[in-house]
């Protein structure tokens, strides 16, 4: 098994160096084009939501990622926040549900990660702040099959 963690500020502009940081320490995997952009999609949902919603876009809160993955080409993503929380996360899984209309989010935030993921939970509590984990069991890529 191999893992790695990191810990940034909120800010939006660290949305992109966490995505691309995670992409790249699952590179000895050789995952294709498909699996990686997935990866992405996943971790950009999960890192914009603690942002925006759980810490208001605010900047100032720190978010925690842990990426892990094993011999079987298993992936383990951990996404935490200690924002504001989600009150009610089977309202908030709801496709197009949002509570920043304002802001022209779509709500298919969650839908997203869960389509792309094979195993998707979040856990989270009012002024708590929330905890999502992906699950991913990436193909096994043979060289041949890239050329």
């Amino acid at each position: 098994m191999n893992e790695m963690t990191m810990r940034f500020l909120s800010r939006l502009e660290n949305e992109s160096f966490a995505r691309t940081s995670i992409v790249a320490f699952l590179m000895p995997l050789n995952p294709s084009v498909e699996e990686v952009m997935e990866i992405k999609t996943m971790v950009a949902e999960a890192l914009t939501n603690a942002m925006i919603h759980g810490y208001e876009g605010k900047g100032d809160g720190w978010i925690d990622v842990s990426v892990s993955y094993d011999e079987t080409h298993t992936i383990d993503i951990t996404i935490q926040d200690q924002g504001c929380g989600i009150e009610n996360i089977a309202l908030a899984m709801q496709p197009l549900y949002t509570t920043k209309q304002h802001l022209e989010r779509s709500g298919m935030g969650m839908t997203i990660m869960s389509s792309f993921a094979d195993d998707f939970h979040v856990e989270s509590s009012l002024g708590n702040g929330c905890i999502v984990r992906l699950r991913k069991q990436l193909h096994e890529q043979t060289e041949n099959a890239l050329q």
